[in-house]
């Protein structure tokens, strides 16, 4: 595999079931980052991440969809990982089902790292071999593996 997201904790890699919602899919994801101690607030960062959804679709298109945000709730930069083997609509920019959710959580003034981090997923996730590794995974352990 040539781009690498080993950065990624392997307790916030989530397998995201068919046939569920896109807000039943983001409650997954912020559920695992909620358990990492660096979200001081989980309520507030629930609700910062539904506010920003429902400014614009964070699908970005090509199966990916990006939900993030920069809250003082958040107190070090950390993401989580949603795989949808068969596909989510998430109001994708091209109405095309997504199939890998990365969730970012940062602190508030933490620009340069949230674009930092986004540029190594965008990297990794642009490759079509990373890319399709992920996406037909369907077990937490297999993407674990890949990462």
């Amino acid at each position: 595999m040539a781009a690498r997201l080993d950065f990624v904790e392997a307790s916030q890699v989530r397998i995201i079931p068919q046939g569920i919602s896109k807000h039943d899919a983001l409650d997954i994801l912020i559920d695992a980052l909620c358990r990492n101690p660096v979200i001081v607030d989980c309520d507030a960062f629930r609700k910062a991440v539904y506010e920003r959804e429902a400014v614009q679709s964070t699908g970005i298109g090509g199966g990916v969809a990006v939900p993030h945000v920069r809250i003082p709730e958040v107190t070090e930069a950390t993401i989580s990982l949603g795989i949808v083997p068969d596909g989510l609509d998430f109001a994708a920019l091209d109405n095309r089902p997504v199939q890998i959710i990365v969730l970012f959580a940062t602190p508030k003034n933490s620009e340069k790292t949230y674009l930092s981090l986004l540029a190594k997923v965008m990297v990794a996730l642009r490759n079509r071999e990373t890319f399709a590794s992920l996406a037909s995974c369907r077990s937490a352990e297999e993407v674990v593996a890949l990462l």
